[in-house]
């Protein structure tokens, strides 16, 4: 299996079926920071990332994964749906 470095925006398949996302390296901490599909972050150690046996894919067409959302919650039918004081954020600027 080949060895693959960990970039940031590269997703990441383990063994065990778990997909997620390089989303930072932190040299100092010696420490990649990830981020699984369900929105979870967790970060792996240097020293473990090339013992992971992990395969480099694609990243999921379903975007909504990480996102706090059900989809009851948004139809997706009505984009201009938001509820009241959401229409246009420049709004909050003016409120003190």
């Amino acid at each position: 299996m080949a060895l693959h470095e960990p970039i940031i925006g590269r997703w990441f398949k383990r063994p065990g079926g778990t997909v997620f996302e390089v989303v930072a390296i932190d040299e100092d901490a010696a420490t990649v920071e990830i981020q699984l599909f369900d929105g979870t972050i967790d970060e792996i150690d240097f020293e473990i990332w090339p013992t992971l046996m992990l395969i480099e894919v694609a990243a999921p067409e379903d975007w909504s994964g990480s996102v706090d959302m059900d989809p009851e919650d948004f139809d997706g039918k009505n984009a201009n749906d938001n509820p009241t004081g959401y229409q246009d954020p420049l709004d909050f600027l003016d409120r003190t």
